[in-house]
């Protein structure tokens, strides 16, 4: 053969030339000299034979021509091939079944399919898949008029009638379908199932000698024919996927190895093919494809170069000389996107060292400019046929292509196609590509290969046959299903595939990604020969084939069709759609060999920001520009990070999610842009790791949500004239024609829920399709329900779930009379009629199969089962026969749960979110749900509701933080109310018990329930008897002690007038300070008991702070603290403290000597809000308002401020302090005036805020004290003498006139005693009220009616004073005192000892708050008294040592005329500064008055305690509190049956009484008998009356048997102890070890928990059982009906654990790493924040949380500290088993701070970590570094350590900064990736966040 070519001297010979020059140095000596074979057909007499080389064969006439193979040889056979054909046929000779084995590609087909051709052999052709089943080979049974016949399929037909038996992909057959043909293989013998045996033709004809023909046709034997063969193709498994061969079959078979064609002959095909393409560009392009099929490049992972389109791509070159050889490679071998780093750089390293890397220097920016039907028609071009000029840099080239059947399009002239340059760039590619080629679009999901490949089938005037592909498609859904006729007959109905075939159309195989290899493999001879084999026998042939067969048969058309042959329309091409392959990924990695054969690839890369922009407003140009603007910055900023959270989070921003908000934002552009955002990625529901970078983001582009105030909005919903209009929007009543499908539902409006409907409602109205994702019971049905019953829209609805299939989905099938009907489904019906189609929990069906609705929603097309489509076009409905047009009014609602854990479905957000607008429903909000609960429970009270609301707001929201794993909804507490409504009188406790008995055997979630419980006050689990207040002590009896008399003595009078004068403030400011707001954790203290506490919180300040004053105002609570001086607010019921500090006011000066002061006023009406700070010591008065945090200040006096005094006597004065502070009377503050005053000054400052003015009132006396026991008097101490004054000022001092006050002493006599004498002892009041007791109150306390001014003084000397008529009668005014047995003044050397050693030894000066209060309207007196003033032995028995209390209340009731002690718990951390402390009070508390009948007190350790004392108060609240508990009777119950027993009711009457009195039930006899008529008794009917003759079950009390007796109980302790000492024993650990490991364990045993739930539901994930298919047990599988009718036995389907494909790649374990700062910092620091042992609990969460699950996840812990980068503490082969192992490690831990050098390695040992990760083989890599953020100490950027977390897109690693000093940690997480860094400020957190990292990542895609 070779000879014949060379000598003709033609440009062959020139090749050859060129190729010995390029080969010679390749080949070495022997050069060219090889065995040559050549192919002969001698004629002879015999008949015709063929000669390969030396053997010949010959050859028979066919019976069926038609079935020969045609066209298959090539003009001149490479020499390899001819070799292969002359072992094949040394094989036929021998009467061998040959198996042909080698790499992906056509190469074996085809040589088997040239042998055939050759020899003149008919051929069955099967191409193997998964779905292959023995019917397919053997028999398989049709109905033909009523009957089951046997029809033979391929192996039979071939063994009887002597054909080829050509077997595709047998690696693709399941494990045990091919056994069948093993005894055919061997000994050509098979047992049919309609009862015939197949023999070999020897055995046969040797009975024929024997017996006669009919003889053996009796007997059902048939002969095997002696030419039958079997020519099997298969790929080597293990080098690629698919099962291997087994033992047995393959031992039938002689293997062959075709691998490619050697380099040689492989150039010369390649030289011929592209004669005017380079030489050396040729051999370039070959060698790059002979080292990637090499074995080494194998073992790098990368699969194989196909090879087999090297030859159509040099036909594009030749056409395009100018294109890139680099992007020649990226069409046939896409790199770029099917591998990962290490792949990418290998190739482009191939293609360096071959000079291919030229994709730089070209700019290939092309275009299509015409395209317009073929003028000329090209010899050998059959078909439709188009001339297309491309535009490439400045060149224009016009070429031919395939074209549909339609006329083509000019490019660009479609309006709902905005041409890009990118686009116009791929679609000439495209262009050049479909000239050789079928071709494959890659692309992410939205962008836009759907739109691309419409406009390209368009231009090319192609029809289009969409086929949306999903996970489970079987090669029949593909090919061919089966149908019945109308007579009940069985047939087999082509699909579209075959079809579109036939019609010449474009196929687009939309999702090839998604199915399985094995059934794509029927496809490979349809791409690569355009030839296909179908299950009915009929087969299709490329278009010239059919020709030519046609002219050498001299058959018609109808005949062949006839002999069902049929030829495949020139025009026809495949595009197949695809999302990227994910690298390294077993599932997702679709792209392999094989599939690389069948495509040229083009990869579509997301597009270019301002080509984005000019799609987006060229589709939608109403959109606002700055809005486009933001949008795309925060895409691109996503698109471009190497995250994983951001790129996932870009991901669900696809072009197409872009177009829908843009769409929706030129219809309503005053809509918030970070709303949409946030809508598009459901960010409510995302990991917190993805939501604060999702947040990030935002804020990095200044998105903000300026979502307008929802209580500012209107959210009502109206019907007017058929038209709804909820919120703002609109939109007509649509006109029903089915009433019924309507839905009507019990919904009642809330706010949240009207926001979510008018946002559907926008949606609705632009056309969108919607899913409502959110979790259980938040009103996703009731939301949709009511949405389409106020626009009146019919629904359809469709539950999904585990076994819902895409037939399910479609159309149900039954069989009638022996004929399959298809009923509707409910989304047919919908589309029909146009009804709304809900689908509910869409994430409980496989997404495989809910994907089918992506065409559904998207194009509008969808096929059916049963052969209908579905078409949106009406014109093209009314055109094809068969079809279904869409009603225009068709939608879908789909619901589904969130995705994520707890729910267990699949995400199917996560596959088809892209094409629904998303709205996330969430629990109502606070003030919704109240609302809506007062509607389901008019008559619950309020505040039951609000608790509820409370408690469930917080279980929510730790739901979300990962604490608990259920997220408990609206519907539980629904439930709740209801039960409340029906049941007033029971308790909240125990209903709420009807949700949380759930949870009531796992011990952590029960106690974080009822921690969370008890903290909003529902007292769950408290008995009606735990009421603990106080005990109640006598008060001493009233007695009247003396007179006051104000004295108005005349001579007097004009000395005692006090000038005053006027003059305005002078403000200084306003600077603004920062006012932060805290959330705060309040918790209710009446949970478990009632006392008179009710509720505590703490305030945010740090350890050395001390609070200084507490005042209230309404419901408001001001507190001040002096060190620094800060104001903390919050409200009563409030939920966050706001903070102001003003440090930067009053600076803390060196040392601490100045310690200030600070005394608080808070303003009333019209100023709320605003408070007066006062500082006692400089006398600074300054102005806040809480609320824009603006501070002034007020300048009192007016001349200069004088120089503080020399620092000397601010601590030389030793025991008093020489100079008096300045003080403030704030009791009508309220009224926003105060007045000031300094100890031992002789004037007052009266401040009115209002008007800004000051007036000075100059005195004759110096003062230590004033009241203001009213607005217009003022009673005045005098300093030395504590004589008392009277003030009295004109009411309103604006007057100039009356600017005189005029001052009255006020003398005090005592009561007469016996002997004359006068006890007129002076007291000094502490306090005087400022206004009167009410009158009642009044007559109560001295227990005589009596209606007078008066007023309530407290001192030390008494429990209370009552002066009667004071101060405005001025006769003498009787004082009546409780007197104390003892002044407390003289108590305080009787300080308890603990409290003593707290204060610092003897106080130094008085305390400078007199912790004292009246409550008026209680008539009571609260003060706080250390413990040492108290009379513990009376309160406490003497046998109960009394409590740790920081201070006592004392309440003196003048009402019950008792007293009350009440203990005010320890506060948990105290300033180290007691000295000081002990200035401000002589109490660890400060007290307040709040309301009428309540104190606030607050600790120095920041606790706020709120104290209900007035006993009205407290008795209602007790009231309320026992019914929430509700009644717990002891009572028995007894059950009463109401039976009517049908006679009728004769007279009442007594009845006869039993003498034995025995129980009677019944009759209408006995008196006190149960259930019986007439007679008195109980329970019957028609008697007098009840009677009880005291027969009761006596049962014992609930009590009772609640108590367990006490030695079982103990008995059970023991048991416990035993156990737990016997495991320490076996553990040997010592029980010391085992209480400090218990330290670190029980702090996060719930984390561990919680992390362990989520992975043990992840490996029930994992272990999910899937449908087997063609079971001969199970459930009958809906597809295989037909094969049931025909009597199949393999038609059922059944739930199974699938084996693992073979080949695909062993599940790696994850890989995790945790770097534990054990620096010396850690131990430093550890006594301020105990930052060391949460970094011990959380390695302590790490070890026990992954305990046991070593093979999903490795993990190993290293150390790092100025020791080193790498201390070694768990390694992954060695994790600590035990308690006492783990132990071992935290103590290494803990000794390692404590005794290594100083020094950071964080980022070094951050790199080591990534780096060591990177090099091992693992499914995911993380790292996680704990650290305290001490990196600028050491010169470490937070930039380096940014670079350093990211240095590897293969290992996610985070940092967990701990606390730090001042801010640095903040400021560290702001330069940080998002997602990647958190700062725990309290180290509680750590475990948390630990916890947060690992469920958002590990966990997420286990």
């Amino acid at each position: 053969m070779h000879s014949q070519i060379l000598c003709k001297g033609t440009a062959a010979a020139v090749a050859a030339r060129r190729m010995r020059n390029i080969l010679g140095p390749v080949l070495g000596k022997g050069g060219w000299t090889w065995n040559t074979h050549e192919v002969k057909l001698l004629n002879t007499s015999e008949g015709d034979t063929v000669k390969i080389g030396d053997i010949s064969y010959q050859l028979k006439t066919p019976r069926n021509p038609e079935l020969v193979p045609i066209n298959h040889m090539s003009e001149t056979l490479p020499q390899t091939v001819v070799q292969h054909l002359r072992w094949i046929m040394q094989k036929d000779l021998l009467g061998q079944d040959v198996f042909l084995i080698g790499p992906p590609g056509p190469l074996r087909r085809s040589i088997a399919m040239q042998y055939l051709e050759l020899t003149k052999r008919e051929v069955e052709y099967v191409a193997l898949s998964r779905d292959t089943t023995e019917t397919d080979l053997k028999q398989r049974r049709e109905i033909r008029s009523g009957t089951a016949f046997y029809i033979d399929q391929c192996a039979v037909r071939a063994a009887t009638e002597g054909r080829i038996l050509v077997l595709e992909g047998l690696e693709k057959a399941e494990r045990n379908v091919l056994p069948v043909l093993n005894n055919l293989l061997e000994n050509r013998e098979m047992q049919l199932e309609d009862g015939r045996f197949l023999m070999s033709y020897e055995r046969y004809d040797k009975l024929l000698t024997e017996h006669t023909k009919e003889e053996l046709d009796a007997w059902q034997i048939v002969r095997v024919s002696e030419d039958f063969r079997v020519i099997a193709l298969g790929l080597p498994v293990p080098r690629y996927k698919g099962n291997p061969l087994d033992p047995p079959l393959r031992s039938r078979f002689q293997a062959r190895d075709i691998y490619y064609l050697p380099f040689k002959d492989q150039l010369e095909i390649l030289y011929t093919v592209g004669p005017n393409v380079p030489a050396e560009r040729v051999s370039q392009l070959l060698s790059f494809a002979t080292t990637l099929c090499s074995q080494e490049s194998s073992n790098l992972g990368l699969p194989d170069f196909p090879v087999d389109n090297l030859p159509p791509a040099l036909t594009v070159l030749e056409h395009f000389p100018m294109l890139s050889s680099q992007q020649l490679v990226q069409r046939l071998y896409p790199y770029q996107a099917m591998l990962g780093k290490e792949g990418r750089t290998a190739v482009e390293g191939v293609l360096n060292r071959f000079e291919l890397l030229d994709a730089r220097q070209q700019p290939a920016s092309s275009a299509v400019l015409r395209v317009a039907p073929a003028s000329t028609e090209q010899p050998g071009q059959t078909g439709a046929q188009a001339d297309v000029t491309l535009r490439i840099t400045d060149k224009d080239i016009t070429f031919q292509v395939p074209a549909g059947t339609k006329a083509p399009r000019p490019p660009n002239s479609n309006p709902a196609f905005i041409s890009t340059p990118s686009h116009a760039h791929l679609l000439a590619e495209m262009v050049q590509s479909h000239l050789v080629k079928d071709m494959c679009l890659i692309g992410a999901k939205g962008c836009g290969k759907s739109v691309v490949a419409k406009e390209f089938a368009e231009m090319l005037g192609y029809n289009i046959e969409p086929i949306m592909l999903y996970q489970d498609m079987t090669a029949r859904d593909l090919l061919q299903q089966r149908y019945t006729l109308a007579n009940g007959d069985t047939a087999w109905r082509p699909s579209p595939l075959v079809t579109a075939a036939q019609e010449g159309k474009l196929l687009l195989l939309d999702g090839i990604h998604r199915v399985n290899l094995g059934t794509l493999a029927v496809l490979s001879r349809l791409l690569h020969d355009r030839e296909l084999s179908l299950y009915d026998g009929s087969r299709l042939l490329r278009w010239d084939r059919y020709q030519a067969l046609k002219e050498e048969l001299q058959l018609t058309d109808e005949q062949l069709h006839e002999r069902s042959i049929f030829p495949i329309h020139p025009s026809f091409r495949v595009l197949a759609l695809a999302e990227p392959p994910v690298a390294g990924s077993s599932g997702q990695q679709w792209l392999g060999p094989e599939l690389l054969t069948m495509f040229m690839f083009h990869n579509i890369q997301p597009l270019a920001r301002a080509q984005e922009t000019s799609l987006i407003q060229g589709l939608t140009p109403n959109v606002p520009k700055e809005a486009v603007e933001q949008l795309l910055h925060l895409t691109h900023n996503l698109r471009q990070t190497n995250d994983p959270t951001a790129q996932s989070l870009a991901s669900s921003l696809s072009t197409r999610q872009l177009l829908r908000i843009c769409r929706r934002l030129s219809q309503y552009p005053e809509e918030s842009i970070a709303h949409a955002v946030n809508k598009a990625c459901l960010s409510r529901f995302l990991p917190s790791l993805a939501r604060s970078s999702l947040q990030k983001g935002l804020a990095n582009c200044c998105i903000h949500d300026t979502q307008p105030d929802a209580e500012a909005h209107d959210h009502s919903c109206s019907v007017k004239d058929g038209v709804l209009t909820i919120g703002s929007v609109s939109a007509p009543i649509y006109n029903a024609g089915e009433k019924m499908k309507v839905p009507d539902v019990l919904f009642y409006d809330n706010a949240q829920h009207m926001m979510v409907m008018e946002d559907m409602l926008k949606d609705f109205l632009l056309g969108e399709h919607l899913l409502l994702v959110g979790n259980q019971g938040v009103g996703k049905n009731k939301i949709v329900d009511r949405f389409l019953h106020l626009l009146n829209r019919p629904r359809e609805y469709l539950q999904l779930h585990r076994d819902t299939t895409v037939q399910t989905l479609t159309l149900q099938p039954s069989v009638r009379d022996g004929i399959i009907i298809y009923e509707d489904s409910p989304l047919v019906k919908a589309v029909k009629m146009g009804h709304i189609l809900v689908i509910d929990e869409a994430d409980k069906a496989p997404t495989n199969v809910t994907c089918i609705l992506k065409t559904l929603v998207e194009s509008g097309e969808m096929i059916l089962a049963d052969g209908r489509r579905i078409v949106s076009d009406p014109l093209e409905a009314e055109m094809r026969p068969n079809t279904i047009a869409m009603h225009p009014d068709f939608r879908m609602l789909v619901l589904a749960n969130r995705p994520g854990f707890p729910f267990l479905g699949n995400d199917f957000f996560g596959s088809l979110g892209d094409i629904f607008s998303c709205h996330a429903v969430d629990n109502p909000k606070p003030q919704a749900e109240f609302a809506m609960l007062k509607q389901y429970g008019p008559a619950v009270p309020d505040a039951t509701l609000h608790k509820l609301v409370a408690a469930f707001g917080e279980l929510r929201a730790m739901a979300d933080q990962g604490t608990i794993t259920y997220p408990y909804s609206t519907r539980e507490v629904v439930n709740i109310v209801k039960h409340l409504q029906r049941f007033p009188d029971e308790g909240l406790a125990n209903v709420v018990r009807n949700v949380f008995d759930f949870d009531s055997y796992n011990k952590d979630t029960r106690e974080v329930l009822i921690e969370a419980l008890h903290k909003h006050g529902i007292p769950i689990g408290a008995k009606p008897s735990s009421v603990h207040l106080a005990k109640e002590l006598p008060l001493p009896e009233v007695r009247m002690s003396g007179y006051w008399t104000t004295n108005q003595e005349g001579n007097a009078r004009r000395k005692l007038l006090c000038p005053t004068e006027t003059h305005p403030i002078d403000i200084k400011g306003p600077v603004f300070l920062r006012v932060q707001g805290y959330p705060c954790e309040r918790h209710e203290s009446r949970a478990l008991s009632f006392t008179e506490e009710k509720a505590t919180w703490q305030i945010p300040m740090n350890e050395v702070n001390i609070v200084c004053d507490v005042t209230t105002n309404n419901d408001a609570i001001y507190m001040a603290t002096c060190n620094p001086v800060c104001l903390f607010v919050m409200k009563e019921n409030g939920d966050t403290v706001q903070c102001m500090e003003l440090y930067d006011v009053f600076p803390r000066t060196i040392s601490g000597v100045w310690q200030p002061f600070v005394t608080v006023a808070a303003l009333g009406s019209p100023l709320e809000g605003q408070v007066v700070l006062h500082e006692e010591q400089s006398n600074t008065v300054l102005h806040l308002d809480v609320l824009t945090g603006a501070v002034r200040r007020l300048m009192l006096s007016q001349e200069t401020e004088q120089p503080a005094p020399k620092a000397s006597n601010w601590w030389s004065s030793s025991s008093k302090e020489t100079q008096g502070g300045h003080k403030m009377c704030r009791e009508f503050a309220h009224k926003n005036w105060l007045l000031f005053y300094k100890e031992g000054g002789n004037q007052l400052d009266v401040l009115d805020v209002l008007e800004g003015r000051v007036h000075t009132i100059s005195l004759p006396i110096n003062l230590s004290k004033v009241f203001l026991v009213a607005e217009d008097r003022w009673l005045l101490v005098e300093s030395n003498t504590n004589k008392k004054f009277l003030l009295t000022k004109p009411m309103h001092m604006g007057a100039e006139d009356s600017g005189v006050c005029q001052l009255h002493s006020v003398s005090e006599d005592g009561v007469s005693t016996g002997h004359g004498a006068s006890s007129g002892e002076v007291c000094v009041p502490q306090t005087v009220g400022s206004d009167q007791l009410p009158n009642e109150n009044l007559s109560a306390a001295l227990g005589q009616k009596i209606v007078s001014p008066n007023r309530l003084l407290s001192d030390t000397s008494s429990y209370a004073r009552i002066i009667v008529g004071f101060p405005d009668l001025m006769s003498p005014n009787e004082v009546y005192s409780f007197k104390r047995d003892m002044d407390l003044s003289e108590m305080r050397g009787g300080d308890s000892g603990g409290q003593m050693f707290f204060r610092g030894g003897l106080k130094s000066s008085v305390a400078k708050r007199t912790n004292c209060v009246s409550l008026l309207s209680a008539n009571q007196v609260v003060r706080a008294l250390p413990p040492g003033q108290v009379p513990l032995k009376d309160i406490f028995p003497p046998d109960v040592t009394p409590p740790m209390t920081a201070a006592y209340l004392e309440v003196t009731d003048l009402n019950s005329k008792k007293l009350k002690y009440i203990p005010v718990p320890r506060s948990l951390s105290v300033s180290p500064y007691t000295t000081w402390i002990s200035k401000v009070s002589d109490t660890d508390v400060l007290l307040a008055g709040l309301g009428s009948g309540g104190v606030v007190t607050v600790d120095m350790g920041g606790y706020v305690r709120l104290w209900e004392t007035g006993l009205d108060n407290l008795q209602r609240s007790l009231l309320e509190w026992r019914t929430m508990i509700g009644s717990e009777d002891s009572r028995p119950i007894q059950i009463t049956v109401q039976r009517d027993s049908g006679l009728d009711v004769t007279a009442p009457k007594h009845g006869k009484v039993d003498p034995k009195n025995d129980p009677h039930v019944g009759g209408n006899q006995w008196a006190g008998g149960t259930g019986g008529r007439d007679t008195a008794g109980l329970g019957g009917k028609g008697g007098p009356y009840r009677l009880d003759a005291g027969h009761k079950v006596h049962q014992l009390s609930k009590a009772e048997i609640d108590a367990i007796p006490e030695d079982i109980r103990r008995a059970a302790r023991e048991m416990g102890e035993k156990a737990f000492k016997d495991r320490l024993k076996e553990i040997d650990m010592s029980e010391y070890d085992a209480s400090t490991y218990e330290r670190f364990s029980g702090n996060v045993r719930r984390q561990v928990q919680s992390l362990r739930i989520i992975l043990d539901s992840l490996q029930a994930k994992g272990k999910e059982r899937q449908w087997l298919k063609n079971q001969s047990l199970g459930e009958l599988d809906d597809a295989k009906i037909i094969d049931g009718l025909t009597g199949e036995k393999a038609i059922y389907k059944r739930r199974g654990e699938v084996d693992p494909e073979l080949g695909s790649p062993q599940q790696k374990p994850k890989r995790l790493r945790v770097l534990a700062d054990v620096s010396g910092s850690m131990y430093r620091f550890n006594g301020v924040d105990g930052r060391l042992e949460r970094s011990m609990e959380a390695v302590c969460m790490v070890m026990e949380a992954l305990e046991s699950y070593e093979q999903k996840i490795k993990y190993d812990i290293v150390g790092h500290s100025g020791d080193g980068y790498d201390i070694e503490l768990v390694r992954t082969d060695k994790v600590p088993k035990n308690n006492k192992q783990r132990l071992k490690v935290l103590k290494n831990m803990h000794a390692h701070s404590q005794f290594c050098m100083s020094g950071d390695y964080t980022l070094e040992s951050t790199e080591a970590g990534i780096r060591e990760l990177a090099r091992e083989d693992a499914d995911e890599r993380f790292v996680v570094v704990l650290s305290d953020a001490n990196l600028e100490r050491y010169g470490i950027t937070p930039e380096r350590f940014a670079r350093a977390l990211t240095s590897d897109p293969q290992v996610n690693a985070f940092a967990i900064f701990i606390g730090s000093l001042g801010d640095q940690a903040d400021r560290l997480q702001r330069t940080l990736p998002a997602g990647r860094s958190f700062v725990a400020m309290d180290t509680k957190h750590i475990p948390q966040i630990l916890q947060q990292i690992f469920t958002s990542t590990m966990l997420s895609s286990a």
